[in-house]
């Protein structure tokens, strides 16, 4: 299963299948370390038992219904400061593909959520293995909603409940390891600035005002007017600009 073929030049031409494990970023980053592996490898899996999601939430998933996987990538040519650049180049390899189905109200929701209007389509986690000042490896977790219908968390939805069509998986994952390929070889080559330029214009809220929690968990409204060199929010507050990471700001509505 998933042994398909990919229209690409090293991206997925490496496929490991798990019917279950616990976490695919977990089985990748164990592969790393204990064995020889080749930059585009894949892990997916039917069920993943312990998904893990952004600020340590766990990624809700039915089985043999969804897109659980991981991909092993060697982005040496970028500084741990600016990994935040890799978190661009997968949004948008994703965006890309699910927005010939869902049209311009998909959204990317800082920093790597997919959503569709104010629904939450997918999730992306991106962890990180640092050498000296560059990143040796990173391992990107991709989760996505496709046929799963019933979810226990309210805000969550599927590209099959958006469209009210099913979608085969085997065809769905090679496009979307071939747009993540363009994306991730356009950052190579250094086209950042035009990526980022489309990351605003399909994100989330942005230049839109809408209430926040900070860190101390205090409401505020601010407008979203970008992000800065190093993937931190940018957040338009009483005429002044304030500057979030992660888990340093939270949306409410």
């Amino acid at each position: 299963m998933y042994q398909v073929p990919t229209n690409t030049i090293f991206i997925g031409k490496s496929i490991i299948y798990m019917p279950t494990c616990q976490s695919t970023n977990e089985v990748a980053t164990d592969l790393i370390a204990h064995s020889s592996v080749f930059e585009g490898c894949v892990i997916i899996t039917s069920q993943q038992t312990a998904g893990k999601g952004q600020r340590g939430n766990r990624w809700e998933a039915n089985p043999d219904q969804n897109l659980t996987f991981s991909l092993i990538l060697q982005p040496d040519f970028l500084s741990p400061e600016y990994q935040f650049q890799l978190n661009v180049a997968v949004s948008l390899a994703v965006y890309d593909v699910l927005s010939v189905f869902l049209g311009s109200e998909l959204k990317v929701k800082w920093s790597n959520d997919i959503y569709y209007r104010n629904q939450k389509l997918g999730g992306i986690l991106i962890e990180n293995i640092l050498q000296g000042n560059r990143i040796k490896y990173s391992v990107v977790g991709i989760g996505l909603n496709v046929n799963q219908t019933e979810f226990s968390y309210s805000k969550a939805n599927s590209l099959a409940n958006l469209t009210n069509k099913k979608y085969d998986l085997q065809v769905l994952l090679p496009q979307i390891l071939e747009s993540l390929e363009v994306r991730y070889l356009k950052l190579r080559q250094n086209h950042y600035s035009q990526m980022k330029s489309e990351y605003l214009q399909n994100l989330y809220w942005y230049q839109e005002k809408h209430t926040f929690l900070d860190v101390d968990n205090q409401a505020f409204t601010g407008e979203i007017i970008g992000i800065d060199a190093i993937g931190k929010l940018a957040v338009a507050v009483e005429k002044k600009i304030k500057y979030f990471n992660f888990k340093e700001i939270v949306f409410v509505e």
